[in-house]
């Protein structure tokens, strides 16, 4: 079950290969690849982000503060790949982060609701 979590990480690793050797613009795949792995590595941390938030006010801003800046990373790395390379190479990390985007989307909703938050001190009120 936890390489099916995972798989997203797994296809855009794996697709790095064959990507180069088709002769996708590798500007563009690597830093839409690097994006979405950096945003997933703050994604899988974020247990340990929320671990100490007792308010329910806080968390839910800390929450909604992860989610959005994830997104505004995918979001500057596609504007840069497209400043930086050029048109191709914003479309490349583009599709790369909508490709990885939309296999952990499926993932997640065949998974089911996420595990509830485990709070540590004192019980939530």
């Amino acid at each position: 079950m936890p390489l099916l979590r995972y798989l997203d990480v797994v296809a855009v690793v794996l697709a790095a290969a064959p990507a180069v050797v088709l002769g996708v613009p590798t500007l563009g795949f690597g830093i839409g690849a690097g994006a979405w792995l950096l945003q997933r590595l703050i994604h899988a941390q974020e247990h340990r982000l929320y671990s100490g938030i007792q308010e329910p006010r806080n968390l839910l801003a800390v929450r909604l503060f992860e989610a959005f800046g994830r997104i505004w990373l995918l979001a500057i790395a596609i504007v840069v790949a497209g400043v930086a390379g050029g048109r191709a190479d914003g479309l490349t990390a583009a599709v790369t982060i909508f490709a990885a985007y939309s296999i952990a989307f499926v993932i997640r909703v065949l998974s089911g609701p996420p595990p509830p938050l485990r709070r540590t001190g004192s019980a939530a009120r």
